[in-house]
């Protein structure tokens, strides 16, 4: 199971850095990817980090902004948001996915969302 967190209310040009954490499996024996979904939007892929933190992956509205990491040591991979906008209002997720970033055959599963709203 997946549990994203570390959502919140946040300023314009404030930061946030969310969590995805796992229970019952290794996070390292995938690739992570975070996905976001605005109100009335399409779900967006937003970044991805290969195991072993062999490559991370950005779209191009956050690159730049956000930071992909993993810490195997505590089982979680997270997303440093900085410069948000209210744009990057959206429930982000994240997804264990295999065996790569770039060639994605399956999803062994995707978490509960976090709610992320920037307003003033």
């Amino acid at each position: 199971q997946l549990q994203a967190s570390g959502g919140g209310l946040v300023q314009p040009g404030g930061s946030l850095r969310l969590s995805c954490t796992a229970s019952g499996f290794i996070l390292d024996a995938y690739s992570i990817r975070w996905f976001r979904q605005a109100p009335g939007k399409e779900r967006e892929g937003i970044s991805c980090i290969e195991r072993n933190s062999a490559g991370t992956h950005y779209t191009k509205s956050v690159k730049g902004r956000f930071t992909i990491s993993r810490d195997n040591a505590k089982n979680a991979v997270y997303l440093q948001m900085n410069s948000l906008g209210p744009d990057d209002t959206a429930v982000y997720y994240c997804a264990a996915e295999y065996p790569t970033c770039t060639q994605v055959v399956g999803t062994r599963t995707r978490g509960q969302g976090t709610l992320v709203t920037v307003s003033s």
